[in-house]
């Protein structure tokens, strides 16, 4: 994003891409249909990011742009029934090939194998096929990563260099992440089990997503909705039949056979095995009515930051100029998950990146 737009301005533009392919990260994104953004009014959009400076970017590359962005792309693309955007291939591929001929076409000259090894002097030096090569851009956009999915690049590499140059750097927190488990023996048979109709609550966080039982703990988009809370402390509890009441289900309860097994009220209570093992799991103790609705997560934590979908932390808001210029470093810029935001999934953080680097670009053109 940062490219073409200061090739729209008439710069001449190179991208130092470390991958033997660009845009791995966005690619792995698109493997189970990308998407791009939510549809839902700006005024709401905004909210869903934990900081409010992101705003101005968001205003002016926010989910109409995206979705007209991409349509000038040649990539149609729709809207499902939960608001998400995805281009009707499904896929990154397409979008991004042409996106790459886009800029091709503007003269943006794209060096594979180009990664960045650190300051030289005043320039930056690289570590490529041909060598070491140091380059004294008039101006630099940084667009190196969080610190996850390390395989696909963004490895964090650059924070003590960024550090020892006097440029603030909040520490890195996993986003968007599965929960550690150390499971029982007999929960084995019912690991890559998807519980669907539970309610989870973590403060004052509450999903109603798909969740996933797998060896690692439990993963998924209802997890990472409430990801942010329970990683900040929040217990996390689990509704089992969040359309019934506390009273319905005891009323259930004591309507069924004294002497039933538990497996066999969970049965008639409708519970899902799956959803059943999970109880039998984390509520001994409790009474059963009890469990039901609120049964308490027994977690070991989040997984590791590398596994994170995204992060928190990065380089700190007061680091930064409203172009997001660094103030230790005139000249050089950076943008998307380099910066200190966090989104939840759903659109947000692909969105954020691109309106984070759109500006960035932009006022790295003016400069």
């Amino acid at each position: 994003m940062a490219a073409g737009e200061l090739a729209a301005a008439g710069r001449r533009v190179l991208v130092a891409e470390a991958r033997p392919s660009p845009a791995r990260k966005l690619l792995m994104a698109g493997k189970s249909g990308l998407n791009v953004t939510k549809q839902e009014p700006l005024a709401d959009f905004v909210t869903r990011y934990d900081t409010a400076w992101l705003a101005p970017m968001l205003a002016a590359f926010g989910p109409a742009e995206v979705q007209d962005w991409c349509r000038r792309l040649g990539q149609e693309v729709f809207t499902g029934s939960s608001g998400r955007v995805f281009p009707v291939a499904m896929k990154a591929s397409p979008l991004l090939r042409a996106w790459l001929q886009r800029l091709a076409a503007a003269g943006v000259e794209l060096r594979t194998r180009w990664r960045w090894a650190g300051f030289d002097g005043d320039g930056f030096r690289f570590d490529t096929p041909d060598g070491v090569q140091v380059l004294h851009p008039r101006v630099t956009v940084l667009a190196l990563g969080g610190a996850s999915w390390a395989r696909l690049g963004s490895d964090g590499a650059w924070v003590p260099w960024l550090q020892g140059r006097g440029v603030g750097v909040a520490p890195w927190k996993p986003a968007n992440m599965g929960l550690a488990v150390d499971w029982s023996p007999p929960m084995a048979r019912w690991f890559g089990t998807a519980v669907k109709g539970a309610a989870l609550h973590a403060g004052q966080a509450v999903s109603r997503g798909e969740f996933v039982i797998s060896a690692r703990g439990l993963e998924g988009g209802g997890i990472y909705a409430v990801s942010r809370p329970v990683r900040d402390g929040a217990a996390l509890v689990l509704d089992l039949m969040p359309d019934v009441s506390g009273a319905e289900v005891a009323a259930r309860l004591a309507r069924m056979k004294p002497g039933e097994s538990t497996a066999n009220r969970l049965r008639k209570l409708g519970l899902a095995p799956g959803t059943a093992a999970l109880l039998r799991e984390w509520g001994q103790g409790l009474p059963l009515a009890q469990a039901v609705k609120a049964l308490p997560v027994r977690h070991a934590g989040p997984r590791p930051l590398d596994e994170a979908i995204s992060v928190a932390g990065g380089i700190t808001r007061d680091s930064l100029t409203d172009g997001l210029e660094l103030r230790a470093l005139p000249g050089v810029f950076a943008c998307g998950e380099m910066l200190d935001w966090e989104a939840p999934t759903g659109g947000y953080l692909l969105t954020g990146c691109w309106a984070t680097g759109r500006w960035a670009g932009r006022a790295a053109a003016q400069r």
